[in-house]
């Protein structure tokens, strides 16, 4: 088994597990370092990009921010290690030894399940970026200028609206900066586009959910009014007035690998939910469970 690892080079505490789950591996498996965390850790393993890294499985260290890199630059399986503050894409929390140890040996055993996601594709007047797993966010170059964004499905423009910013999110990014403009919580297991406007003017923010199939089209309307295009926080483009911003759903998927399907019980520990108060008698899990399925 041939397994890489990626750790946020900047928090003491991603670098230590993954010097951990290096010592753990060797001589049952196949290690590869990302440069930077080969460099981090002062190696002299063999290193690989994540773009050209070819590996059975991938694991990351580190918050949020170290996930979404590593899924936009690798299409390797990811299993992913909490070292930060929310981590609502890990599967494994960092400071419990216990599960940390459980997945290093459910890994190298074969016992995990892949956990597909859909990603949202984008390009700014044709010019591709890099796919979103979490949302494509077009919002204004100067802070707190509103900007009139023309939105259309499918070629066809269905509306206006000023606002600081117009949002297509995946349901994964249902849960992420979608819902803190007033987006839906959407299950992950179903694929759609939610299209959501951050600070409308004079309307009452609502988001409207769409057919994957479907394609959305940004439009900057007002000339000399440049905005901005990010893709999940980690990639940024200027877009010049008059630019549209096309998001569709990728061909590609990102990868997880899961030993459970504890998505709800997530939310609910991270009180991410709308029933702030847990059901009769459970405490969710604190270590991962087999799935029944493989």
């Amino acid at each position: 088994m041939r397994i890489g690892l990626i750790a946020h080079p900047g928090k003491p505490k991603a670098l230590e597990l993954a010097q951990v789950a290096r010592k753990r591996l060797e001589g049952r498996a196949e290690v590869v370092v990302s440069p930077e965390t080969r460099v981090a850790l002062g190696l002299a393993d063999p290193a690989e990009s994540l773009e050209e890294m070819r590996a059975d499985a991938l694991i990351a260290f580190g918050g949020d921010g170290t996930i979404l890199m590593a899924v936009q630059r690798s299409s390797v399986p990811l299993l992913p290690i909490n070292t930060g503050t929310v981590g609502f894409l890990a599967e494994v929390e960092g400071d419990r030894p216990a599960q940390f140890d459980q997945a290093i040996e459910r890994l190298l055993g074969g016992r995990y399940h892949l956990e597909e996601r859909m990603k949202v594709a984008c390009q700014v007047n044709g010019r591709s970026l890099p796919d979103a797993i979490n949302e494509v966010v077009v919002h204004t170059s100067h802070v707190a200028k509103m900007r009139l964004f023309e939105v259309s499905v499918d070629g066809t423009p269905i509306g206006r609206i000023r606002a600081d910013g117009m949002m297509v999110a995946t349901p994964t990014g249902s849960t992420s900066y979608s819902l803190s403009a007033g987006g839906p919580i959407i299950d992950p297991t179903i694929e759609a586009l939610v299209v959501t406007s951050l600070a409308p003017f004079q309307t009452t923010p609502r988001a409207v959910v769409i057919d994957p199939l479907r394609t959305v089209g940004i439009r900057l309307v007002l000339p000399e009014k440049d905005g901005l295009v990010v893709v999940d926080g980690q990639s940024e483009v200027t877009a010049p007035a008059g630019s549209v911003v096309t998001c569709y759903r990728s061909p590609r998927k990102a990868v997880f690998i899961r030993f459970a399907d504890r998505y709800f019980q997530r939310l609910q520990g991270k009180h991410i939910l709308p029933w702030p108060e847990a059901g009769p008698g459970e405490e969710f899990l604190d270590e991962p469970v087999v799935p029944t399925r493989t």
